[in-house]
Parts: structure tokens; sequence; C-alpha cells
């Protein structure tokens, strides 16, 4: 089985959502595409018939991902999630001690990560390094461009 991936009930609303979107939409505009490119005859040398063919490929390799996300999916009781250390589903403002630069983040899954939210991967360095640490705490964190020292100033939901 695949490993559990614990998100918001809108985080799995929005995978079942595209998988909708995947089976009832994308789905039958491929088939249509891949029956039109059989129309116009020969398929061996059907240049239409093999990128319709790929896309099919693709997009069931998508539906299987997502299909397994939500297989995978356990929902977070957001009115048991505690703030007096970093975990899933918390908000965290952190600092940057190096330049002093604030920053906030909320902790979720990887299906639900979106930086341009504010939202990043419980499986992010940044993330890792944070978990189980409390208000006060210093952290230093190995990212991509070295290590940096943090320090936690707010856990809130």
């Amino acid at each position: 089985m695949a490993n559990i991936s614990y998100m918001t009930k809108e985080g799995l609303k929005k995978l079942r959502e595209e998988l909708d979107y995947l089976t009832t939409v994308e789905r039958p505009r491929i088939s249509k595409e891949i029956g039109e490119a059989i129309e116009k005859g020969d398929i061996s040398e059907n240049a239409e018939y093999d990128a319709a063919k790929d896309a099919q490929g693709m997009l069931e390799a998508k539906i299987s991902v997502v299909q397994g996300q939500i297989a995978s999916a356990r929902i977070i009781d957001e009115s048991k999630i505690d703030t007096s250390t970093v975990q899933i589903l918390n908000k965290v403002k952190i600092k940057n001690c190096k330049n002093n630069s604030i920053m906030e983040y909320t902790l979720v899954s990887e299906t639900e990560a979106n930086l341009k939210e504010g939202k990043i991967a419980v499986s992010t360095p940044i993330a890792k390094g944070l978990l189980g640490k409390k208000v006060g705490d210093k952290v230093e964190i190995t990212v991509p461009n070295g290590i940096i020292p943090f320090e936690v100033i707010e856990i809130s939901l």
C-alpha cells in the first residue's frame, strides 16, 4: 500500500474533483481524438493517432496517481491540532537568523502544497526541520543553498 498522506477535507475534495474531471472530461476527449484519427485511415503512419495514444497513456498514468493519492489519504481532524509544537496544518512564523527576514508557512501534505499560498509540504527540508519545535526554538536547516538558522516565532492554526 502507498504511504499514508494526511490532508484536509478541502485537499481531498480537490483531488476528487481533479479525478472526476480527468475521467469525465479528459478521457472522453482523448477517446474522441483517437476515434477521429482512426477514421482517417491507415493508423500505422498516422501521427495524430500516435499523439492521441500517447496522450491517452499519460492521462491514464495521471488518473492512476490521483486514485492512489485518494486511496492513501487520511483526513486530519483539525479540532485536535495542537499549537504547542510545530505539526502538520500549523501556520508557522519563522525568522531567518542570517538576514532577519520573517516568513510564514502552513505545513500541509504534498498534494496540497502551493508556495504562492504559503503552503509547504511536510516533506520539504524546512518543514522537516521545524516539525516538533516550539516557539523560541532555534534550528539550523539544510536547504539546497546551504545551512540556514531559523527561529520559531509563532505557531498558530
